[in-house]
């Protein structure tokens, strides 16, 4: 009668029956005890459920599988840089980046074979115990100018775990470092040792007193003391563009009107060379996102070169016009002896010069390129140089337009004679 009734409602029920006989055996009064039966059974019901609910049996608590446990491949393969277990003296196991370095067939081939280095050949030949501490350095594993750090230990089974780490990029930029200061120190010593001469020279009374040779000595250390300023400025300026280049420029910048405000100014500096200028400026081209100061720069530098080196009398073309796919172009021209190809891929490097007794005698610094080229970067472009030896040299930059940019109002294009304006 009280299968599918739950415990704790029999126990009620029960517990109820017992109270209604007593009231019964006490009173002799069959209606109250009938009523006190009722009632009870009632409030018991509504107090733990209808009664046809099933007896609830506690769950099993679910336990978690245990997670796979990766095997020793996949432990490798998740480390970045070539990583080797090598198991009595053997390569027992090569991850991808491995097997790209030293070759797919080194797995079961002779460590010291795969590797093929005399500095690993060494380290691994040390027993376990003896092994030296520390990382080994590998130089041309893999290519002449790599440099790779090799860090081995061993485990609790007595395999050892070889890592190797290419050190490649901080060398080359520890070098460019050690060649930036030798190569700067040169050229501020150069100069100054020229000056502290010519001073010491003029500190002897017989060619102090010497009007004529006073004068020419103090044009040249007054050259000498240019140089040198012109060599502190580009530095400064080189030093403020790297501090500045993950800064995007967003000033909308007019290059057709910027060309004009250059060449004036190259006008009035009066060199020999300005009336030599040609522009030649596509109308329509929109402004460009950039920061008006460098982009200047970089149109006095491209412009200085080429009418240093191109010869006298022969025209220093600039042209801007948009290409095909949006781009904004500029390039400079000139005709000169030109650049030999082997010379091209290093011209924006820090003081570099193709000749550099000419570029010295026309007031170089060596950093006018890696100016340009430092400035291009920022602004999210392109640098390309082409260079015909005995026809002359063409600097061509590519930048993107302005997000917001419209075409420059024809009114504010510059047009003086030498002014193509297509």
């Amino acid at each position: 009668m009280l299968q599918g009734f739950g415990s704790r409602t029999v126990i009620a029920i029960g517990l109820v029956v017992i109270a209604a006989i007593a009231v019964f055996l006490l009173e002799w009064n069959l209606q109250a005890a009938i009523i006190a039966l009722v009632g009870g059974v009632a409030a018991a019901l509504t107090a733990t459920g209808t009664g046809d609910q099933p007896i609830e049996t506690p769950r099993p608590v679910e336990v978690a599988a245990p997670a796979p446990v990766p095997n020793l491949q996949e432990v490798i393969e998740a480390i970045v840089g070539p990583v080797l277990i090598v198991s009595e003296g053997r390569v027992a196991h090569a991850n991808t980046a491995a097997l790209g370095l030293l070759g797919k067939h080194i797995v079961g081939e002779d460590v010291r074979i795969a590797i093929r280095h005399p500095g690993a050949a060494e380290r691994l030949a040390s027993p376990i115990a003896g092994m030296p501490q520390g990382p080994t350095n590998l130089v041309g594993l893999g290519a002449l100018d790599q440099h790779w750090e090799m860090h081995v230990s061993s485990t609790a089974s007595g395999q050892r775990v070889v890592h190797l780490i290419d050190r490649t990029g901080n060398h080359a930029a520890e070098r460019m470092r050690v060649d930036f200061v030798a190569n700067a120190s040169h050229e501020l010593r150069t100069p100054l040792a020229s000056i502290l001469g010519y001073i010491e020279t003029l500190g002897d009374d017989k060619a102090g007193e010497d009007a004529q040779v006073r004068g020419r000595f103090l044009k040249i250390m007054f050259d000498e003391a240019r140089r040198m300023q012109r060599l502190v400025e580009d530095l400064i300026s080189l030093s403020r563009i790297e501090a500045e280049k993950y800064r995007l420029p967003d000033r909308a910048v007019d290059l057709s009107e910027l060309v004009g405000e250059v060449r004036s100014e190259l006008l009035d500096a009066q060199n020999v060379r300005s009336n030599d200028i040609v522009t030649d400026l596509d109308l329509g081209v929109p402004t460009v996102a950039g920061d008006r100061a460098q982009l200047s720069q970089v149109l006095h530098n491209l412009i200085g070169n080429a009418m240093k080196y191109g010869r006298v009398g022969t025209p220093v073309t600039v042209k801007l016009w948009r290409d095909r796919v949006g781009m904004v172009r500029i390039s400079v021209a000139d005709e000169g002896e030109g650049i030999a190809p082997e010379h091209i891929p290093r011209l924006t490097e820090r003081f570099y010069r193709v000749d550099p007794g000419r570029s010295r005698a026309a007031g170089g610094t060596g950093l006018g390129l890696a100016i340009v080229k430092h400035i291009v970067e920022r602004h999210r472009g392109r640098f390309d140089v082409a260079s015909t030896v005995g026809k002359g040299t063409t600097v061509t930059l590519m930048l993107p337009p302005h997000d917001k940019a419209t075409p420059p109002l024809s009114s504010r294009a510059i047009s003086p004679d030498n002014v193509i304006k297509r």
